[in-house]
């Protein structure tokens, strides 16, 4: 019960707190001339949101880059140094290197399962486009962690002989094959940690793309069959061109996301078996060993890498308006 008292204290303050601080800077603005009033007014607005962006973001990011020149406890400053760890460590590449395949694999098939569902539940009666859809999306609502944690349970292994508890080597076995260690077998286990999250996006990749596809104008469907096009060729040279802003949208979403993974392979490996990731190898660095300068050159690594794919993003987005 305190606890809820807490929380709507804390609301009730924070939400009150805003608001008169808005109401307060709105009035002084009003009481100058008014040339001068709609000069500041917009910097009024915008200032306290400028102002926490600033201090919670801006702020760590740049004392970020500044720690990435320095040494373990943060203190000494060792110029590139750990820059040459970023390039030259057998760890940092492999994780870099998974990476890597996380970004190809992961957003081309979301995106893929997301707007085949799309497409193919649009052909659906009301009633069962919705169920369909709920089913695509409900992973969407379980946390990174409880996702890992059920998947644990589907990708056990024990050793032959004994009773699988897992779900895909009780079937495999049942059929008579040998189980098969996907979280330790290099062959299979980075996809077997990538379907994860292929399984918690397609539902988000689904339910815009769906949006989009219901948007496309029926005209320009009816004009396409009555000049004897296909169904196919209705998707591919009509919907997909229309809605191709969406996809790229939502391919580069879900690539910003995979490049900070983290959770799935904690919990799964904690980068064990060649499964590393940037994030997983960050946690170590930071927490495991100590290493603060070579921890934030990784954290300046990914922020770096994010900054093309959000540029892009913006772009996209920029056009999408520009049209409407």
């Amino acid at each position: 019960m305190s606890q809820i008292v807490s929380v709507a204290t804390a609301i009730l303050v924070g939400v009150g707190g805003v608001m008169v601080l808005f109401w307060l800077l709105n009035a002084a603005v009003e009481r100058l001339p008014e040339r001068v009033e709609q000069r500041l007014k917009p910097y009024v607005f915008v200032g306290p949101a400028l102002l926490v962006v600033g201090l919670f973001l801006l702020f760590p990011a740049l004392d970020t880059f500044r720690r990435s020149f320095q040494g373990p406890n943060s203190v000494d400053f060792v110029g590139l140094d750990n820059y040459e760890f970023l390039l030259t460590d057998q760890s940092v590449r492999s994780a870099i290197w998974n990476n890597l395949l996380w970004i190809v694999f992961v957003p081309a098939v979301s995106v893929a399962i997301g707007l085949a569902v799309a497409v193919l539940a649009d052909k659906l009666t009301a009633r069962w486009e919705n169920v369909s859809k709920s089913m695509i999306f409900l992973p969407m609502a379980i946390s990174f962690v409880g996702a890992s944690t059920i998947w644990l349970f589907v990708y056990a292994w024990r050793v032959p002989g004994t009773a699988q508890i897992g779900v895909l080597n009780a079937v495999w076995t049942a059929f008579g094959g040998d189980p098969i260690p996907w979280l330790q077998d290099t062959r299979f286990n980075d996809f077997a940690l990538m379907f994860i999250m292929v399984w918690l996006q397609a539902g988000f990749a689904m339910v815009l793309l769906s949006a989009a596809i219901k948007n496309v104008p029926g005209d320009t469907l009816e004009a396409a069959r009555i000049d004897g096009a296909s169904e196919s060729q209705v998707f591919w040279r009509v919907v997909l061109p229309q809605i191709k802003s969406t996809v790229v949208v939502v391919g580069t979403t879900i690539l910003i996301l995979v490049l900070k993974v983290f959770d799935i392979v904690f919990v799964m490996t904690n980068g064990n078996f060649g499964t590393e990731v940037i994030a997983n190898l960050f946690i170590k660095q930071l927490f495991t060993f100590g290493q603060f300068g070579q921890a934030a050159v990784l954290v300046v690594f990914l922020i770096v890498a994010t900054i093309p794919f959000m540029v892009i993003n913006v772009r996209r987005f920029r056009q999408e308006e520009a049209v409407r």
